[in-house]
């Protein structure tokens, strides 16, 4: 079988290297894949929002099966265009990327079926939003550009005045370009985050290890929201909690779906709140999450290759997805300045040879006359996968201590929350 991974990520490296393990695949090709992926497979260098490129390639290479790693290129509608050339895709279509793609457009589905969430409201213009103000004096609240930002289209708002400075950054200022057009004004829920993440052909549902992911730069959740600083799986639930969630969230958005006409084939993500309510929805994404893929693909103990195949033919019923009863803890190494300004072409050095328990996976990196340097914010990511998660997280530091390159900063409590949520669990 010949793959096609489409990315650039860490999320894409972790994808190539779980696909790798199959006897039946024979070949991975990356587009444009990072110098991780080129060690275990082809880097091609077409963009990943060159769709008529794309499937040109996977015509005249003879690809078995693209798996699509972004929301980009799922937003472009790269799913349809696969689908029509013939071509087998895992992914979904166009219309059922809006989930994602379309922050206001979920709202108003999530409103429509009954599925629990935060109230919300949508606003056009900076003069509609600013009238928000004036039915209410609760803050915080949070304000999200309803297209797609690369993860930092979100702010929480404390005050009036911060809400009234982000409305006319959005809406007049532009500084989101086109994932500003609209911004959803929503309720701040308090309690603790978790993600939600299973496979669904349209029909069956195949449920994945969960996982949360640490999205503020600094420890104990400070700082500005990044695309990641770190996640551990699987993360820990009652039964109570893991049934509401199954019963009243995940399977009636895929059975609300399919009931719209909506046909979603790929990975369903949500984003939820655990909140004293019970949880509620903060978000749908229609792909594996960047860096949770990292930490959720090594706790897959069936042939991933074989899973993703049966999602593309509508044949998941059929196929078993079986769960390691492991933890898995990963932190993001970020070059200094990030989310912000940041340098990029830092030499990367590792000092001692990692432990064969630890998954390096690439993320911003590219070589520079065979030397690795930095080539974004989030340069690396650092896995570890064992039966503690205690041990988990010692191992994952101690390895980061091997690796360096200048500025190099990452958080340094992933896991914390996990394991406080035993110890209380312990206690009763």
């Amino acid at each position: 079988m010949k793959i096609l991974i489409i990315g650039n990520g860490g999320r894409e490296h972790a994808l190539a290297w779980k696909l790798n393990r199959s006897r039946k695949v024979k070949k991975i090709f990356a587009a444009p894949g990072n110098p991780g992926i080129a060690d275990i497979g082809t880097c091609i260098n077409i963009l990943a929002t060159n769709i008529k490129a794309l499937v040109r390639f996977a015509k005249e290479s003879g690809i078995d099966l693209t798996v699509v790693g972004p929301e980009v290129p799922l937003a472009l509608g790269i799913v349809d265009e696969f689908v029509k050339n013939g071509l087998r895709i895992f992914g979904p279509n166009k219309n059922a990327s809006r989930l994602e793609a379309d922050k206001a457009f979920a709202r108003d589905f999530m409103y429509r079926f009954g599925i629990p969430a935060p109230r919300f409201s949508v606003y056009e213009s900076a003069s509609e939003a600013l009238k928000y103000t004036k039915t209410t004096n609760k803050y915080p609240v949070v304000v999200k550009a309803s297209g797609l930002a690369s993860g930092k289209g979100a702010f929480v708002v404390a005050t009036r005045k911060e809400y009234e400075k982000k409305i006319d950054e959005i809406l007049v200022q532009h500084r989101l370009g086109e994932a500003g057009k609209r911004v959803v004004v929503e309720e701040f829920l308090t309690g603790q985050e978790m993600s939600v993440f299973v496979l669904t052909d349209g029909l069956t549902i195949r449920y994945l290890p969960s996982s949360q992911d640490h999205k503020r730069l600094y420890d104990r959740n400070r700082g500005p929201n990044t695309g990641g600083m770190g996640a551990f799986a699987p993360y820990p639930t009652n039964q109570r909690v893991t049934n509401m969630i199954e019963q009243v969230i995940i399977q009636p958005t895929v059975l609300s779906l399919r009931d719209q006409g909506i046909d979603y084939k790929g990975v369903l993500y949500v984003g939820l709140m655990l909140t004293s309510l019970g949880p509620k929805v903060l978000e749908f994404n229609c792909r594996f999450g960047d860096p949770e893929a990292q930490v959720i693909l090594p706790l897959i103990d069936s042939n991933l290759a074989e899973v993703l195949v049966a999602v593309a033919d509508r044949q998941l019923a059929e196929t078993e997805v079986k769960i390691k009863n492991q933890w898995a803890i990963g932190v993001v190494l970020v070059s200094g300045g990030y989310p912000y300004d940041y340098r990029t072409g830092e030499e990367i050095t590792i000092k001692d040879r990692l432990s064969a328990r630890t998954l390096l996976f690439h993320a911003g990196t590219k070589k520079e006359n065979s030397t690795l340097v930095t080539a974004g914010g989030r340069v690396l990511n650092v896995v570890a996968v064992h039966e503690n998660l205690k041990v988990a997280k010692q191992h994952v530091y101690t390895e980061i201590k091997k690796i360096q390159f200048k500025n190099m900063f990452y958080r340094k409590d992933i896991g914390n929350s996990g394991m406080k949520k035993m110890k209380r669990k312990r206690r009763r």
